[in-house]
């Protein structure tokens, strides 16, 4: 009989993981949204469910671990075995203290427990949830978990664009004080009187010629700094949610979520003045709570553009604010139409005149309204790209071809952008 040698299982190696650094390799994972992997997504038939369940959270925390390298040798030697009972139960015990872990940490909550009380039962011992209850036990994502991953999105995002320490090129880092410009001019009356007082003495010093105290200002010495002028953006973010999202082998919804997770992060933090909505797009229209933004998916859907505008529309104009903008992702041309009566007209077989010519009214009808509507492509399809062009010109906005990859850098480079303009 084969004998095996088995290291003392450390019930603490679950705390010695880094908790945020797991949840940022399950990212993808809990931001799921209805893609699976892209077999069997034909039209009319939306992929399963996503499995919320405790089972495959630990399976996902698992593969996490093992790609990220969080596993020590001592960790994979101790729980390494054939499948048997004392290295499945070494195991368990590691992946029910993870999550224990999230669930402390307020990053995640449980619903479903046949108590109504999931989230209060231990995981492990006497009383807990046992290995069929985790089936039917689901997790979702709390507010602190939105905003740790939209945080560490923001980083990723910000910390592609580079950054150098010498040079004079703007750009969109982040810093922990606000650095006025290198000129000053004179003041004139009704400028905030930021004084640029070592210039100020030069030019009265330069007048006199003296250097006695006290010094002889006269209103011409009196220079003030230059900065930079800040107004308040309200954002619209109009997510594709159609079909085609999750089509021909690649998730482009998720992504999308995420850079809205950033955008969050970013408004809330940096700059409090603005506001940031988000609306989703398919059949029809409708704004989302960006608490539900996680948990929300593609469906066997249309693509109903100028419904999507007019929400955005409505809910910009009944904002104050310096700004009004839409940031628009989409990867197809707009196959679907409100009509007057409340019925939604589709035609997904080409460009459809009569959908185009609505929607570009609806266009038209931002740029009235002084809305800009910059336009994020994921996919390069001739009659998108036509359509797309379209857009701009009218709204006077912008279009990026981009991809998955590259997209919340796009974005955030574009919202960065727009905050800042010189003034005199």
């Amino acid at each position: 009989m084969r004998s095996h040698t088995y290291t003392k299982f450390n019930p603490q190696w679950a705390d010695a993981v880094d908790l945020q650094a797991l949840l940022d390799q399950l990212a993808d994972f809990l931001l799921q949204s209805g893609f699976a992997g892209g077999q069997g997504a034909y039209w009319g038939e939306p992929d399963e469910e996503p499995d919320k369940s405790l089972d495959a959270l630990k399976e996902a925390i698992l593969r996490a671990l093992i790609e990220s390298g969080q596993l020590t040798p001592e960790m994979l030697e101790a729980l390494r075995g054939e499948g048997d009972s004392v290295s499945e139960e070494q195991l368990a015990q590691l992946l029910d203290g993870l999550v224990q872990r999230l669930l402390q940490d307020g990053y995640l909550k449980l619903s479903g427990d046949a108590n109504g009380e999931g989230g209060d039962r231990p995981l492990t011992g006497k009383g807990s949830i046992g290995q069929a209850a985790a089936r039917d036990v689901q997790f979702s994502l709390t507010a602190k978990g939105m905003d740790f991953l939209g945080y560490k999105t923001l980083r990723h995002l910000l910390g592609s664009f580079g950054k150098g320490s010498v040079g004079s090129h703007d750009t969109p880092q982040l810093a922990t004080g606000v650095e006025s410009d290198a000129w000053s001019k004179p003041y004139e009356f009704g400028d905030t009187l930021n004084l640029d007082v070592p210039a100020t003495l030069a030019n009265a010093l330069g007048r006199t010629g003296s250097l006695d105290v006290p010094i002889d200002l006269d209103y011409k010495d009196l220079m003030v700094r230059q900065s930079e002028y800040r107004s308040s953006c309200a954002t619209v973010l109009m997510l594709d949610c159609s079909h085609s999202m999750i089509l021909y082998g690649e998730d482009r919804f998720t992504p999308a979520k995420k850079v809205a997770l950033a955008l969050t992060h970013l408004i809330r933090t940096q700059f409090p003045g603005d506001t940031i909505r988000v609306v989703l797009f398919h059949d029809s229209a409708e704004e989302i709570p960006l608490a539900t933004l996680a948990g929300s998916q593609v469906g066997p859907y249309h693509t109903n553009t100028a419904e999507g505008l007019k929400l955005a529309r409505r809910l910009l104009m009944a904002q104050k604010k310096d700004m009004r903008q839409i940031i628009m992702i989409t990867d197809g041309k707009p196959s679907a139409l409100t009509m007057p009566d409340g019925q939604i007209y589709k035609n997904s077989m080409g460009l459809d005149g009569y959908v185009i010519a609505e929607t570009l009214r609806e266009v038209a009808a931002c740029r009235k309204s002084g809305i800009m509507i910059n336009t994020f492509m994921l996919a390069r399809d001739r009659a998108l790209v036509e359509f797309v062009r379209r857009v701009s010109e009218i709204s006077r906005g912008k279009a990026y071809f981009t991809n998955t990859m590259s997209l919340g850098q796009f974005v955030l480079m574009d919202f960065l952008k727009k905050k800042t303009k010189r003034v005199s």
